[in-house]
């Protein structure tokens, strides 16, 4: 399932061929720089981030707008939390 392509985003992260932590780390570092609602696109090839980056989003109080594989990809639109 592709994701919205009438959005903007406000940065991509592609951690593709990285393994578990590297992904969620790269992300929490991401997410660190982006402004408060803003667009992130993920992009990664571990399976376990199907499990990792929803629960990154509900800890951090983030939210998980899309979520999606395609080819043995998968693929993740976030919104960062205003606070």
């Amino acid at each position: 399932m592709p994701l919205q392509s009438d959005v903007t985003l406000d940065d991509t992260l592609d951690a593709s061929g990285l393994n578990c932590p590297e992904p969620v780390m790269m992300l929490h570092n991401k997410v660190r720089d982006l402004p408060a609602g803003g667009l992130l696109k993920v992009i990664a090839t571990d399976p376990s981030t199907r499990r990792d980056i929803p629960k990154f989003c509900v800890f951090l109080g983030h939210e998980l707008l899309e979520q999606g594989e395609e080819d043995g990809t998968y693929l993740y639109l976030i919104r960062k939390k205003v606070d």
